[in-house]
């Protein structure tokens, strides 16, 4: 069964905007993140062949987590001006796609990618989650994947249910838990001082969530670190809620993903033509095939 596609896409969109040197059309428009993003799209939808597909972006505003924690996510810089110019032909390339763009007020876009994922897991359908943000992980049970875009250029990473208990030593949906104790620098979430990943693995697995670990602190090995986690209890609940990703935005009616149409690709290569990507065109002709 072919899986439905579900994209991070400003995650995309800055990995790319990273990983690749300015580029700009003759007129001077900068489009180095915009071509990285449809490159790592394009790629994804040949190998993929989806069945349905949909996009989720952030909302320009605050969301339940900055209301909870000021800091959260404080650390990151302003978007710089030649990316900031990419965002409205962004959202045109995205609508030409012809099928659903989600973008909810007072959730992320991480959010709207996990209802979405459980909603299709509970279908039992093949769903794969495009994106480079870590976050996102957790998503990878059931018969949902993801595909993890490594940084600056990194070749990508599948990651299904066994390939994140591999990693982390935890499965998928413990990993806000131990999120919760090693910290998320991207986040800007502290980390307990003294618990490293192996540690917080080992104690995460043992005890299941946050709140059972701290009902057993007196017992945590090694013991020099029990006072450390009952000083910072209440950051490291914070950590796990912040962390944790929500399943329940509302979406609106159904149907919340649709397939790709040969004619949305022809609109899809009207904005490579304002883009001047003569590249990618040529690409978007074996995706034609076999699509209504």
């Amino acid at each position: 069964m072919a899986p439905v596609l579900l994209v991070d896409s400003y995650s995309l969109f800055f990995r790319a905007h990273h990983a690749l040197p300015p580029m700009n059309t003759s007129s001077g428009r900068p489009t180095s993140a915009l071509y990285g993003f449809s490159t790592a799209l394009l790629k994804e939808l040949r190998e993929q062949r989806p069945s349905a597909l949909a996009f989720a972006v952030d909302a320009p505003s605050a969301t339940f987590r900055h209301d909870e924690y000021a800091d959260y996510k404080a650390q990151r810089e302003r978007a710089p001006e030649p990316l900031v110019e990419q965002f409205a032909p962004l959202r045109q390339l995205l609508s030409a796609f012809g099928v659903p763009v989600f973008e909810v007020r007072g959730f992320e876009a991480d959010d709207v990618l996990a209802t979405l994922a459980a909603e299709l897991r509970q279908r039992e359908q093949p769903t794969v989650v495009l994106s480079g943000d870590r976050d996102l992980l957790q998503l990878a049970h059931g018969t949902v994947s993801v595909t993890f875009l490594g940084a600056r250029g990194q070749p990508a990473r599948h990651y299904d249910q066994a390939a994140v208990s591999e990693r982390f030593g935890v499965p998928a949906w413990q990993l806000p838990s131990w999120a919760a104790l090693v910290g998320d620098r991207s986040d800007n979430l502290p980390g307990t001082p003294g618990v490293g990943p192996r540690t917080a693995a080992q104690w995460v697995s043992r005890y299941g969530n946050i709140e059972q670990l701290l009902a057993h602190a007196t017992e945590l090995e090694p013991a020099r670190l029990r006072a450390v986690v009952l000083a910072r209890a209440e950051q490291i609940r914070q950590n796990e809620r912040l962390a944790t990703l929500r399943c329940d935005v509302p979406l609106g009616p159904l149907p919340h993903v649709a397939p790709l149409q040969a004619a949305a690709l022809e609109a899809v290569r009207a904005v490579f033509r304002e883009l001047q990507f003569k590249s990618l065109e040529a690409r978007l002709d074996s995706l034609c095939a076999g699509l209504g």
